[in-house]
């Protein structure tokens, strides 16, 4: 069963090596985002997430190992703590996250779902169901945690990486609620053409998030929501009572 979850952000400014004239300036969102990691591994040493990447649905193994290397500076990612494994060059952000807050937390292992970001709401609530009860009936043993990865709008004021849109705060503040109340109808109720109008990629791990959330009650806390580089990062924790 799936006990704890975490929402965070994916950017490659987490990670200091990446941001060397940053650092200071990514403290509050970093801070954040090792809270909620650490606060997973606290309960599992084996971690599955769900994260969004362009092309099809597919899976990332903990035997992956890749690098940072296409985003500035060669920094080395294990999804787990096993020797050897499988190199993947080029591996998807949010399995390079993954696996680097893995390391910086000590657990074990991570292994990645990833789903397109125009994948249709009914589809990510499904698989949210299916990872649910697949948690459910795992020879792992010990409790199941998710972690959640995906970024908001990319068009809030001057310092957005794309245009900026007026409609940008309330899309996130609208997102920051249902984070804040694990609220898994209105994660569910985000529109696919509003969220990609806005650049917003977490929206399909967010409704898969729903689809594990299900119907249950969660003990929920917002640690971080804000846009400070023009990007809108969400952290967020939820935890079965």
């Amino acid at each position: 069963m799936i006990t704890r979850v975490a929402v965070v952000p994916n950017p490659p400014l987490l990670v200091p090596e990446l941001v060397p004239g940053s650092v200071a300036d990514t403290a509050g969102v970093r801070d954040a985002v090792l809270e909620a990691a650490a606060w997973l591994a606290e309960e599992s040493e084996h971690w599955l997430a769900i994260g969004v990447h362009d092309g099809p649905r597919r899976a990332v193994p903990p035997s992956t190992r890749s690098t940072f290397a296409g985003y500035g500076v060669d920094v080395p990612v294990a999804l787990s703590d096993e020797p050897g494994g499988e190199v993947e060059p080029d591996a998807p952000l949010p399995a390079l996250v993954a696996g680097w807050l893995r390391g910086q937390t000590g657990a074990t292992s991570v292994h990645v779902e990833l789903v397109p970001p125009g994948y249709p709401p009914d589809e990510c609530i499904g698989l949210g169901r299916r990872l649910a009860d697949a948690a459910q009936r795992s020879a792992v043993p010990g409790p199941g945690v998710l972690l959640v990865l995906g970024d908001g709008s990319i068009r809030h004021g001057e310092r957005a990486p794309a245009r900026p849109d007026e409609r940008a705060p309330a899309f996130e503040a609208r997102v920051a609620a249902a984070l804040a109340k694990a609220d898994a109808a209105a994660l569910s109720s985000i529109e696919p053409e509003l969220a990609a109008d806005m650049g917003a990629m977490g929206r399909a791990a967010w409704q898969v998030a729903a689809g594990v959330l299900g119907d249950d009650r969660w003990v929920s806390k917002l640690l971080y929501s804000d846009a400070p580089f023009g990007v809108g990062y969400h952290v967020a924790t939820w935890e079965r009572p």
